[in-house]
């Protein structure tokens, strides 16, 4: 009995976004933004700032020591 109700449910979505004309094309356009806006981010605001390190004993004191600094 479950089932058949989640099948029910996900079955009008499922249906929805088949029927979908212009709907689709907003999705895409959407996902596009969030991937140029995530890539955008990381790459000027998210910096790898580990990469510099060579070994992961570095890393790791690099790490501590900017977790302990006030």
């Amino acid at each position: 009995m479950k089932f058949t109700k989640a099948r029910k449910f996900f079955g009008m979505y499922s249906e929805g976004f088949r029927s979908m004309t212009v709907g689709r094309s907003l999705w895409v356009i959407i996902i596009l933004k969030l991937i140029i806006i995530f890539a955008v981010l990381k790459v000027f605001f998210l910096p790898n700032m580990l990469g510099s390190y060579d070994t992961d004993e570095q890393k790791a004191q690099a790490v501590r020591t900017n977790l302990i600094a006030p």
